[in-house]
């Protein structure tokens, strides 16, 4: 299990959470590029921690296709992404190239590299590859490169040593700046909280690498790709168009693929919720030729065989399931037997259904309250948007109805018997629709949220922290 400095384990003690992306801190000073692993991350660790707050959810931490930066469309699925990496820092740091290192930090490079090298070689070849073809899909390549000949990818690749070279010095130089974080948020007791898809994008590394982990064809296409029925988020549903698991090959070495995955976010973070989990019991098998995802139909997969592997390789304690969504008996039933807390949202919560799961009575210790994720609206727009009777149940249910919007709706989540409540940045900073991360089933226009230079100022941390110990939040 994860410890923390008291000697408890995340769930252990009432903790309260902001949920803000890298790409979403402010700029580093002087530029007006995307947050990253520099100077804003560490101020904004001292703003959680000045707030009582000791939990810092992120999303995936991958690198991302550049036509439209979601992390859950990641060229890798276990690299970092090398945008989020503080060039400024680095250089300060003399890391300028795997030249410049001294003795100790060659042979700290080396190990690195060797311990990591199941999915960095991978990716480095993967990444020069898609360069050369002009990121072309990879199953648009040559048979002899497309399917990994050894020899062809040897006679390729040998030119390119260097960058290769680069590629890897590059995730040697982010783990080193995000360990260098997660260091300091831990002396001040924050815990880091990661994100993990359940799917992988078809176009990467890690599929081009396991193909036979991978229901394809003879090419490496998918023969049917993922998505889900119709629901809250969108009336047709999603089609996500990632492959399926061939989950009896995953079985046959005890998933091995899985456990190493997990492995590499425990490395990152004390805390992985697990996105899509109900994907583990059924998933949503959409036909290529179909125009909407609600053509699918649901598969049974693995369910306790790879959840226990998952809860093996982590260890009890670290999981998170994102329960959203159709969930049946038999998902509750896997979430609830490895004691995997679920998600509450509170934005689902106030419709005409008495036992709506959504509902503060219904939230329990094991669980993980939201007003919203990062595919909801911002808790104003949403609160700007809602008819009367939405309004008049939430204004019935919020400890002060007099209280303004969103800080209703937090007092609320925080307030819940929830052992851990997460708040989007953009509602503690009051912000409306338009600074929406994401809306799901729309390809354009998302992920590029970023809060101003000091948004989280001295006020908003005092305002937080009354709110947070106010709710018992604040171990120790």
């Amino acid at each position: 299990m994860v410890s923390t400095s008291n000697g408890t384990t995340p769930f252990d003690v009432r903790r309260a959470g902001v949920l803000l992306h890298v790409t979403s801190l402010p700029p580093s000073s002087g530029t007006t590029g995307r947050g990253t692993l520099g100077e804003q991350a560490y101020r904004f660790v001292d703003f959680l921690a000045a707030a009582g707050v000791t939990v810092w959810q992120v999303l995936p931490l991958v690198p991302v296709h550049e036509e439209e930066l979601s992390p859950y469309n990641a060229l890798s699925a276990m690299a970092g992404n090398p945008d989020l990496i503080d060039r400024r820092r680095q250089a300060d740091s003399g890391l300028s190239d795997a030249g410049s290192l001294t003795a100790a930090q060659r042979a700290e490079y080396g190990a690195w590299c060797e311990a990591h090298a199941s999915w960095l070689e991978p990716y480095a070849e993967y990444s020069v590859l898609r360069d050369l073809f002009g990121r072309r899909d990879w199953q648009d390549w040559e048979p002899g490169l497309r399917d990994r000949d050894p020899a062809r990818l040897e006679e390729v690749l040998t030119p390119h040593a260097a960058r290769l070279e680069q590629l890897r010095f590059e995730q040697w130089v982010f783990d080193s700046q995000w360990d260098e974080l997660r260091a300091y948020a831990a002396q001040a007791g924050i815990l880091f909280f990661g994100d993990l898809p359940i799917f992988v994008a078809a176009f990467s590394a890690d599929v081009w690498a396991n193909r036979k982990m991978f229901v394809l064809d003879g090419q490496g296409r998918p023969i049917t790709v993922t998505g889900v029925p119709p629901d809250y988020f969108a009336v047709d549903g999603q089609r996500w168009n990632n492959p399926h698991y061939a989950w009896d090959r995953m079985a046959a070495d005890d998933f091995a693929w899985w456990r190493a995955r997990i492995a590499r976010q425990r490395e990152l973070f004390d805390l992985v919720r697990i996105d899509h989990f109900r994907g583990f019991e059924a998933a949503w098998h959409v036909p290529l030729e179909a125009k909407t995802a609600r053509e699918g139909h649901w598969v049974k997969g693995p369910g306790r065989e790879v959840v226990r592997a998952l809860v093996e390789t982590a260890g009890e304690g670290t999981l998170v399931a994102e329960d959203l969504g159709v969930i049946t008996p038999e998902v509750t039933a896997l979430r609830d037997d490895y004691r995997l807390p679920g998600m509450k949202i509170l934005q689902f919560a106030y419709n005409d259904d008495p036992d709506n799961p959504y509902l503060p009575k219904f939230h329990g210790e094991w669980s993980v309250v939201y007003t919203g994720t990062h595919d909801n609206d911002t808790t104003l727009g949403w609160w700007e948007g809602a008819d009367k009777p939405t309004r008049a149940k939430v204004l019935a249910a919020v400890p002060d109805a007099d209280e303004e919007m969103p800080w209703a709706l937090i007092r609320l989540a925080l307030s819940s018997t929830a052992r851990l409540v997460v708040v989007p940045a953009q509602d503690l900073l009051e912000l409306g629709t338009e600074s929406r991360m994401n809306v799901p089933g729309v390809a354009d226009g998302n992920w590029a949220w970023q809060a101003v230079n000091e948004a989280f100022d001295d006020a908003l941390s005092q305002r937080v922290h009354a709110m947070v110990a106010a709710a018992d939040r604040i171990p120790g």
